[in-house]
């Protein structure tokens, strides 16, 4: 079993919600167990929030696009844009962040590329032609018909 299936949205907040719940409805239909569709809808509204928050941050926000590829054990999505390169064209470490401390001293930001790295059985980046190419892969076991 190998499948394919893609789409594509403006890079805001409510197109990006629209296109992560496609794919999310997409898995569904292919019958990818409800607690796996729950991790990759998790990195996958991570790293699509980053592409509108950074990405095509000061600018006109511009298409994010992607793509499925669903193999035997394997789901990769990638996710590409033409917005600002990540910094030093390096993912972020995604450390884990402290806890401690009071309410109001913690952290507003700073879990996303660790829940990414968390979910995902591996990450991929390339700049390529003015474009950001993130690969996220994860590892599927699919129910048993």
């Amino acid at each position: 079993m190998e499948e394919s299936f893609a789409c594509s949205f403006a890079a805001t907040e409510l197109e990006a919600r629209t296109g992560i719940n496609s794919v999310v409805d997409q898995l569904r239909d292919r019958g990818i167990p409800e607690t796996r569709i729950g991790e990759v809808q998790i990195a996958l509204a991570e790293a699509v929030n980053n592409v509108v928050e950074h990405a095509y941050a000061g600018n006109a926000p511009g298409d994010v696009n992607i793509r499925c590829q669903l193999e035997e054990e394997k789901l990769s999505i990638l996710i590409r844009d033409a917005g600002a390169p990540i910094p030093n064209e390096q993912l972020p470490a995604g450390e884990a962040q402290s806890l401690e401390g009071p309410m109001e001293d913690l952290p507003e930001g700073g879990f996303g590329w660790f829940l990414i790295r968390e979910l995902t059985s591996d990450i991929q980046y390339e700049r390529s032609e003015g474009e950001n190419n993130l690969q996220l892969s994860f590892e599927i076991q699919m129910r048993s018909a």
